[in-house]
């Protein structure tokens, strides 16, 4: 395959790496097959302990360096780092659709985002401004300024297996922190040709080796970082049990964490939507990616008044899914991540049948000619009730509840219910409802969108969610912050020395 010799992917390759360096050791090995035909790609040598800690000691001989250089100059190498993906965004995003199993079309728009996030850093390294206050004392001032935090850990997972990495990379880079980067263990040689775009650039630049580190692990390299001190910062992705784990973990040792985690998102179709909007936005949300993002839609909230005809059109529109190699581009929807995902797959249709669900679009597992991996499933819809156990669980799987209210009040009500609260999306041409669902009173999620879907965010916006999903907020806005400790500053240049509140001390 063209693209991997193009990427630097081999057939044997090391999972560890300080920038530059390449690390190879005996020992395990994790091999990476693609859920697209169930061939092996390629094998990774995983990271032992030893190595783990000679990573995070080059980071921090890195970071005394690194942090030291003005920002705009770290911008010029991330800008740099940008046209390198430019260059390799063909080649990258085949790997990712490949690797992961998303369409083509949803690789090469992953790779899209980190050419955004780059160019987002760029300008954002002029502008790591703080505040100016006034004093209460005469001849003083007192501002606020930002410091790199040092050393961050980033924990992604294989949904996004470049994107979600380049949103903390390149934003903990221009504020001048060092990164080490565990990939997901089902998407590893990801993670590796990223490492070597960054790695030629960096070395180009003269960046000093550590600044951008590779490890690659399980669960228990996720453990090694989240008990790790010299690690200040953790940015974790994956589950909602994960970072509940790591997040105990990290502030165990007052460490700091940014958490991205679960979502069970829903789109509300009100009787005033536009329901050609309406299906299209809930088509892609529920079968995007196969239903693997955390910003899926998972739940349909539909007027009664109109609850037939959004039925009627979206079980016409599912009939019309091609279901297939997603490197083919007439192709809409591609495999699940492994067979491990299609039984928990599986298991949802099955626990929603128990609890009363009706399915109007059945689920299944392909067989058969193009279906060899096992990891191709149907979209499905079933007719729900709020308080189904499948409704409150996200299932990383294109599984769609349809549910029915009659005023506004009660889908916002609905709407909130889960203990997620990543994406959320209200279809409506009616203002007062828009408002309502945007208000405080409205909905409980870090996204609320007006007439589009809840999947497919934009970099200048401030990525995350509340509840559940964790609190963090990555990407876009002022996410930056995250990756930079504040420090308020009073200089005094006058002659005397006045206190604070009026207090004298007196000898």
């Amino acid at each position: 395959m063209d693209f991997l010799k193009q990427l630097n992917v081999l057939s044997t390759n090391s999972g560890t790496s300080t920038g530059s360096e390449w690390r190879n050791e005996s020992g395990n090995i994790l091999e990476s097959f693609s859920p697209v035909d169930g061939k092996r790609i390629a094998a990774v040598n995983l990271t032992s302990r030893a190595a783990y800690d000679d990573v995070v000691e080059s980071a921090g001989k890195a970071f005394a360096i690194w942090r030291t250089w003005p920002a705009p100059k770290r911008g010029d190498v991330i800008r740099q780092i940008g046209e390198a993906l430019r260059e390799k965004k063909p080649a990258l995003g085949r790997l990712v659709s490949y690797e992961m199993g998303k369409s083509l079309q949803e690789g090469l728009g992953e790779v899209q985002e980190m050419i955004d996030i780059c160019d987002f850093a760029v300008g954002l390294s002029r502008q790591l401004h703080g505040f100016t206050m006034h004093s209460e004392r005469p001849l003083h001032r007192m501002y606020e300024q930002w410091h790199p935090l040092g050393v961050v850990g980033i924990i992604s997972a294989f949904n996004f297996p470049v994107a979600v990495w380049s949103w903390n990379s390149m934003l903990a880079w221009v504020c001048g922190n060092v990164c080490i980067w565990k990939g997901s263990e089902k998407t590893p040689l990801c993670a590796i040709a990223c490492q070597h775009i960054v790695s030629a650039i960096f070395k180009k630049n003269e960046v000093p080796e550590g600044v951008s580190c590779l490890i690659t692990g399980d669960r228990e390299a996720g453990q090694w970082m989240g008990s790790d001190a010299r690690i200040v910062l953790i940015s974790a992705t994956g589950s909602t049990r994960m970072g509940k784990e790591l997040g105990a973990q990290v502030a165990a040792r007052m460490g700091k964490s940014l958490l991205e985690l679960g979502g069970n998102n829903a789109i509300i179709i009100s009787e005033h939507a536009d329901l050609n909007i309406a299906i299209l936005g809930a088509l892609f949300g529920a079968v995007g990616t196969a239903g693997q993002r955390c910003t899926s839609t998972r739940r349909l909230i539909i007027q009664e008044n109109v609850y037939e005809e959004v039925k009627s059109k979206l079980v016409a529109a599912y009939r019309q899914l091609r279901i297939g190699d997603p490197l083919d581009e007439k192709n809409h929807v591609g495999p699940l991540i492994d067979r491990a995902a299609t039984e928990l797959y599986l298991k949802a249709i099955e626990t929603c049948k128990l609890e009363g669900g009706k399915f109007i679009v059945e689920g299944a597992v392909l067989s058969g000619n193009g279906y060899e991996s096992g990891c191709y499933v149907k979209p499905c819809i079933a007719e729900a009730r709020p308080g189904f156990k499948t409704v409150q669980t996200e299932t990383f799987a294109p599984i769609l509840y349809l549910l029915k209210y009659k005023e506004i009040a009660e889908a916002i009500k609905i709407q909130n219910e889960v203990p997620q609260g990543l994406s959320s999306s209200i279809m409506t041409l009616d203002l007062r409802e828009a408002e309502l669902f945007l208000s405080a009173t409205g909905s409980d999620c870090g996204i609320a969108n007006v007439n589009i879907g809840t999947s497919g965010a934009e970099i200048g916006g401030a990525f995350g969610g509340e509840k559940e999903t964790g609190g963090g907020r990555e990407s876009g806005s002022d996410a930056w912050k995250s990756y930079m400790r504040r420090q308020t500053n009073t200089i005094n240049y006058s002659t005397q020395l006045p206190l604070a509140q009026g207090i004298r001390f007196d000898l």
